[in-house]
């Protein structure tokens, strides 16, 4: 079977790949770009794991073929920090101890940012809500609650 060719924008990068029709964006950017920092907890979109932003939108990217990527731009956690420069969010979370076995963080961290993107200033609700599609199984819920509220506080102040 043929492949699809696909052009697309990943953390602001023009990437070709080609991919089975069949094959999910997930799947493409573990196996195929190395890009494995979004991770497959659930593979149907109920955990939050493998987030990504497509189009300045938040998905689950086993829930997204990868053919589905032709002239998108897609964030992935890889693209948070600036080299050596961690981004606030990813400061915080290790700052409040918002972590454990970490399988779950970049999708929380990315979904994070989405929400202060949209949400500067958001509440605990909000935030709660905002992170309501990522499930972790290791730490409660109140450091990851809190880092976010440090981070949207410093970038509100950057």
């Amino acid at each position: 079977m043929a492949g699809v060719a696909v052009s697309t924008t990943i953390n602001g990068d023009l990437v070709e790949y080609l991919c089975q029709p069949d094959e999910t964006l997930l799947e493409v950017l573990r196996d195929r770009l190395g890009l494995t920092g979004a991770k497959e907890g659930c593979g149907t979109g109920d955990c939050g794991a493998c987030s990504v932003i497509v189009d300045n939108r938040l998905v689950c990217s086993c829930l997204v073929l990868g053919a589905e990527a032709e002239g998108r731009q897609i964030e992935t956690i890889e693209g948070m920090a600036h080299g050596d420069q961690l981004h606030p969010l990813q400061q915080k979370f290790l700052e409040h101890a918002a972590l454990q076995c970490g399988v779950c963080t970049p999708g929380f961290l990315i979904a994070a940012k989405d929400l202060l993107a949209k949400n500067p200033s958001p509440t605990e609700e909000e935030i709660r809500f905002g992170l309501a599609g990522n499930l972790c199984r290791c730490t409660g819920y109140d450091k990851i609650v809190r880092a976010v509220q440090d981070a949207a506080n410093v970038m509100k102040g950057a």
